[in-house]
C-alpha cells in the first residue's frame, strides 16, 4: 500500500519539475483518479494549471453542476459544452474498440482547442496502473492510453497516479483531504455512458442508461459495491398498461473488488432487486425489462464495453 503522505509530496515536487514554468491543462472528469492528479497538479504549479471539465454529454446524472461546485476553488476552471460534437462523432459509431478511440481523439481535441486559448504545453491526466496493464494486454483500450491519437499537440504527458491501484488513489485522496463524494466515489468508465450503451450511441439510449445509473448507484449505496451501474444492452417486447411495447433492455451490474482487475458479482436480495426494476422501468416508459448480471470478472469484464 502506498505511503500517501509521502506519494503526496513526492508526485507535487515531480509535477513542478516536469512542468517548469510553464502551462497545463487537466483532464477533469470528477472521478477520484482525475481529481487526485487535479489536486496535485493544483498544488504544483497553482494557477498556472488550468483544469478543464469537458461536458460530453456522456457524463452522471447532474455531473456538470457537482464539478462547479466542488472543483470552484480553482480559479480557472473551465467547462466546455461539447455534447453535440461527440454525440456526432459518434454518430453511427457501433464497435466498442472504436468508439473508445472517437472518444479519445475528440477528447484531445477538445484539450487542444483550450490550449491554445491558455498557451498549456503540457496535458494532466488521472491514469492509473490498471488503465496502462488492460490497455498494454488489449483488454479494452483507455481514452487516456490505447485511445490516444496519433498526433498530440502537446509538449508532455503528465501521469501522477499512473503507477497507483484504484485503492491507493482513494488513499492519496484521503490524505488531499478531498471531499467524501470524490474520494470514495464508484469508478466511472473515461468515456463515460458511451460504454453502457451497446451498439450506437444517441441521446436517447445514452439518457436510459444516465437516468438508470443514478436509480442503481441510490438503491445499493448500502451494499457499499465497488461499482454498481446499468448498461442499455437492446430490445424486447414488454407490456405498459394494456399496449404491447418494444422497449429498452437494461442490465443492472454490482460487483466487489479491490483493484478491478478481477471482480465478483454481488449477491443482492430479492427485495432490493425488484425495487431497481420497478423505479427504472416505472419512472422510463420505454424500458421493457430489467435484467441483473451474475457474471464475475473474469470471464467478463466489469463494463459491457
Amino acid at each position: 500500500m502506498v505511503d500517501a503522505e509521502s506519494f503526496v509530496a513526492e508526485a507535487v515536487d515531480e509535477i513542478r519539475a516536469e512542468v517548469g514554468d510553464e502551462h497545463a491543462i487537466i483532464a477533469l472528469s470528477g472521478g477520484v483518479d482525475s481529481s487526485v492528479a487535479a489536486a496535485l497538479a493544483y498544488e504544483a504549479i497553482g494557477d498556472q494549471l488550468t483544469p478543464v471539465y469537458v461536458d460530453t454529454g456522456l457524463m452522471r446524472k447532474g455531473e456538470t453542476d457537482q464539478i462547479r461546485e466542488t472543483f470552484s476553488y480553482m480559479r480557472s476552471l473551465e467547462v466546455v459544452e461539447a455534447r453535440e460534437r461527440f454525440f456526432e462523432a459518434l454518430s453511427g459509431v457501433t464497435d466498442p474498440e472504436e468508439k473508445r478511440a472517437v472518444i479519445g481523439e475528440q477528447f484531445i481535441r477538445e484539450f487542444e482547442r483550450e490550449a491554445k486559448e491558455t498557451d498549456a504545453e503540457y496535458l494532466v491526466q488521472g491514469t492509473i496502473y490498471p488503465d496502462r496493464i488492460e490497455s498494454e494486454g488489449g483488454i479494452k483500450s483507455h481514452h487516456n492510453v490505447g485511445g490516444l491519437p496519433d498526433a498530440v499537440d502537446f509538449e508532455g504527458i503528465v501521469e501522477p497516479v499512473r503507477d497507483l491501484y484504484k485503492d491507493e488513489v482513494r488513499e492519496v485522496a484521503r490524505a488531499l483531504d478531498l471531499e467524501e463524494i470524490i474520494s470514495e466515489r464508484m469508478p466511472f468508465p473515461g468515456p463515460g455512458l458511451a460504454v453502457r450503451v451497446l451498439g450506437e450511441v444517441t441521446p436517447e439510449k445514452v439518457e436510459v442508461a444516465r437516468d438508470a445509473c443514478h436509480v442503481v448507484e441510490e438503491e445499493l449505496e448500502e451494499y457499499d459495491p465497488w461499482q454498481a451501474f446499468a448498461a442499455v444492452v437492446g430490445k424486447g417486447t414488454g407490456v405498459k398498461g394494456d399496449n404491447r411495447v418494444h422497449g429498452w433492455i437494461v442490465a443492472v451490474r454490482s460487483v466487489e473488488s479491490r483493484d478491478g482487475m478481477t471482480a465478483r458479482a454481488q449477491e443482492l436480495d430479492w427485495e432490493t432487486l425488484q425495487r431497481i426494476q420497478s423505479r427504472i422501468t416505472g419512472e422510463n416508459e420505454n424500458v421493457a425489462r430489467v435484467v441483473y448480471d451474475v457474471t464475475h470478472k473474469p470471464p467478463a469484464t466489469i463494463e459491457y464495453e
